[in-house]
């Protein structure tokens, strides 16, 4: 009887920790995503006077400016926002790569400060990115591996997918002026 109770304890004691370890991956895969979050929150704040700034000096290139304002505007849910998100960065490219046409524009200061943030912000949300995919990568091993498959079953925890770039994304951008 004492064999079955200590038996029983040790049972008990693995569950928990296998449901504790997927609490403790999840979360981490949560933090991570919502990491991503506050970088593109930061791009959104900061394209609006990118915008302004290139909008002063290249009155007549409004159609990059307008696709950058379009997709900042797009509606956002969990997955979509991604999507989204990656035509700002894609629209936010063209339109430094217009302001590259105005030589008064480059030396201006406040296009440079806005330009050097961009810049970073973009590392910032590449960096959240592969911290979200290395999550993933953690929670979608305790998911897959034995013995973590056989309680992720029990407990219907399931496999997350990493953010991923769509392969039209994966080509160099081509830029026209």
């Amino acid at each position: 009887m004492k064999g079955l109770l200590i038996g029983l304890g040790v049972v008990v004691l693995v569950v928990i920790f296998y449901y504790n370890g997927f609490i403790s991956r999840r979360n981490a895969m949560r933090h991570a995503f919502a990491s991503i979050d506050v970088q593109l929150k930061k791009r959104w704040d900061l394209i609006p006077n990118l915008v302004e700034t290139v909008k002063a000096f290249a009155k007549h290139e409004r159609g990059v400016m307008e696709a950058v304002i379009a997709a900042r505007h797009a509606p956002v849910g969990s997955k979509e926002r991604f999507a989204y998100e990656e035509e700002i960065g894609a629209q936010a490219g063209r339109l430094l790569a217009v302001a590259e046409s105005y030589p008064d524009l480059k030396s201006n200061e406040q296009f440079l400060l806005l330009q050097r943030n961009l810049s970073e912000v973009e590392s910032q949300i590449s960096a959240s990115r592969r911290a979200y995919n290395a999550a993933v990568t953690d929670w979608n091993e305790g998911v897959e591996a034995f013995p973590g498959v056989l309680f992720a079953k029990v407990f219907k925890f399931e496999r997350a997918d990493w953010f991923e770039v769509r392969s039209d994304e994966r080509e160099n951008m081509e830029v026209s002026l």
